[in-house]
């Protein structure tokens, strides 16, 4: 009896040690001299600088509150159940990129006039939009590929 447990024992041991997790953390010691684009390309800009691009994804209204979902290409899909106004954004440098945000909202106060706007904007500028007025708890999408 006592050999098994002898053996049982070292197999937990070899079996935790084989299963044990590597984390390995990089941190940069200083930022990029060089900013690249979609593959990891440079994308030359007015006198040979990079585009920056700034994507912002905007929640607004009186909802108490709502889930948000949106695509970036440091963070990949988000979501995030949150409260209003909500804004996110990020830098790229990409020459196009897919945008899309969507914003559920999943409880109203008791008010007369319900209001719910999602806005992604580039550079500044409204590039989507999309509003409704109604008590419906449906989802806002806003999507397109913008140029910088």
């Amino acid at each position: 009896m006592r050999p098994v447990l002898l053996l049982v024992a070292a197999l937990a041991a070899l079996g935790v040690a084989a299963c044990s997790d590597t984390i390995v953390t990089t941190v940069p010691t200083q930022a990029s001299s060089v900013p690249v684009g979609a593959g990891g390309v440079p994308v030359p800009g007015p006198g040979g600088g990079v585009i920056q691009s700034v994507i912002e994804f905007r929640a607004n209204g009186n909802a108490t509150s709502v889930r948000i979902r949106y695509s970036t290409p440091i963070d990949g899909l988000v979501q995030v159940v949150t409260t209003l106004p909500y804004n996110a954004s990020f830098r790229t440098s990409a020459p196009t990129m897919f945008l899309a945000l969507d914003v559920t909202p999943l409880s109203y106060p008791f008010i007369t006039y319900p209001f719910l706007s999602a806005q992604i904007v580039a550079n500044g500028s409204l590039f989507r939009e999309a509003t409704s007025s109604t008590f419906m708890l449906e989802t806002l999408s806003v999507s397109g590929t913008s140029l910088p």
